[in-house]
C-alpha cells in the first residue's frame, strides 16, 4: 500500500469474505488490491453510464402505456 492510502473497515458476508480470500491467493494479491480494483470498475461503470445519459437527455420518451400500445399494434403481444 502507497502512504496515500486509506483504510477502512468493511464487512463481508462469511462466504463473500472466503471467496476473496481464496481469489486473492490464486491471483496473488491481496483482498485490497481485489477490492480496490472491483470498485474501480464499478465508479467506471458508473461514469459511462451518467455519460449515456447525459447524451440521451434530449430523446423522446415514450409511456408504459404507449409502449404496449406500439407492441400490440406490431403484433408483439
Amino acid at each position: 500500500m502507497s502512504d496515500l492510502s486509506k483504510r477502512s473497515t468493511v464487512y463481508f458476508e462469511p462466504a463473500i469474505h472466503h471467496a476473496l480470500k481464496i481469489k486473492a491467493a490464486t491471483a496473488h494479491q491481496s483482498v485490497s488490491e481485489l477490492v480496490n480494483e472491483a470498485v474501480r470498475i464499478a465508479l467506471k461503470e458508473d461514469q459511462e453510464d451518467l455519460s449515456v445519459f447525459e447524451q440521451r437527455a434530449n430523446e423522446p420518451t415514450l409511456s408504459y402505456e404507449a409502449l404496449l400500445d406500439d407492441l400490440k399494434a406490431h403484433g408483439k403481444i
